[in-house]
């Protein structure tokens, strides 16, 4: 180790506060599950169907054309268990037995509106997408693990905060399971500081087939980054590991390979997350500055109607900014694309 990495090394701090929790924390304290009261289901429902009465849509809404002024003092306090609490929350029993698909739609956008702007989450520019085993063909190419049955490890999306609605369960797995990137930061620096001090340095990072024209199929980019003094972990361990098929891109250190490896040996590790079995009407919502969440494989029912199906929305916080701008914003929309 070189003498200037050993003093930043020496000059890291442990992570304090309600986002620093481990796996007993969250289950004994399960404040972060809060159930919505019939006012406030008639409430959300109401406002759903008055914005589709409109003619408004995912795209085209706004606080405005969802106004839930008797929640404002609840969704206030949501946020700022987001912000400060323990970065994550369960909101169950929303309305989707009072609304018709497209409402139900219009419902989940607009409260998610009141937390943060929506931002595109694919080159087609996507605001809301459905999260759900597309069945896809053995030469569609490389595409995005939310749209098959597969597990998804631990890792980060692009902003402050992801959510998602559940619509259907599966008829096995398919469960949430969500981490402190606090604690796993901590229990780094306490075991092997100098493997933390590897995750700061630039990674390549493959594109999964969707580059701009003209660039490269990889990016470089750090998963640890300090952010005014505060550690920011945006993690995708499979882009990292792809980025080398492309003989350009930068080569894994083995320090990098060994501090990835133990990063997620931590986070699957029972005592660090909690685990999601979501049920119909089920809201979740993370501070993806946070918080790294992950999906177990799963089986669906042979009846199409009865498969798992989520709604997903990111969102750039009203009020606060867990990642930089160039992360935070979603997936720019490409013209090429739509």
């Amino acid at each position: 180790m070189q003498a200037d990495d050993q003093l930043e090394t020496a000059a890291r701090r442990p992570q304090h506060g309600a986002a620093v929790w481990r796996t007993a924390d969250v289950t004994t304290d399960v404040s972060w599950r809060i159930d919505l009261d019939d006012g406030q289901r008639a409430a959300i429902a109401g406002a759903a169907r008055a914005a589709a009465a409109r003619g408004v849509t995912t795209d085209t809404m706004t606080v405005e054309e969802f106004p839930l002024g008797t929640m404002s003092a609840a969704i206030a306090a949501w946020s700022r268990m987001l912000e400060a609490g323990r970065g994550f929350l369960l909101l169950r029993r929303f309305p989707i037995d009072l609304l018709g698909e497209h409402e139900i739609e219009l419902a989940y956008t607009g409260l998610g509106c009141h937390l943060g702007t929506p931002v595109g989450q694919n080159a087609q520019g996507e605001r809301l997408t459905h999260v759900r085993d597309e069945r896809l063909p053995p030469d569609a190419g490389k595409v995005r693990l939310y749209r098959t049955r597969e597990r998804q490890d631990f890792h980060t999306d692009g902003a402050d905060i992801i959510g998602l609605l559940c619509l259907q369960r599966a008829a096995r797995g398919g469960e949430s399971k969500l981490v402190s990137s606090w604690a796993l930061y901590n229990e780094m620096l306490e075991r092997r500081p100098d493997l933390l001090g590897a995750l700061y340095e630039p990674m390549g990072w493959d594109r999964q087939g969707d580059n701009p024209a003209g660039e490269p199929a990889w990016f470089t980019l750090a998963p640890l980054h300090d952010v005014d003094g505060v550690p920011r972990l945006f993690y995708l361990g499979w882009y990292i590991r792809d980025s080398q098929q492309h003989a350009d891109a930068p080569r894994l250190t083995a320090a990098q390979l060994e501090a990835m490896e133990l990063l997620e040996r931590l986070a699957n590790d029972p005592t660090f997350h909690v685990e999601m079995d979501f049920q119909p009407g089920d809201v979740q919502f993370l501070n993806n500055g946070r918080i790294l969440h992950a999906r177990e494989a799963y089986d669906d029912d042979p009846d199409p109607a009865q498969r798992r199906h989520l709604l997903r929305l990111w969102l750039a916080a009203h009020r606060f900014a867990s990642l930089e701008a160039g992360l935070r914003g979603g997936v720019a929309a490409r013209p090429e694309r739509r």
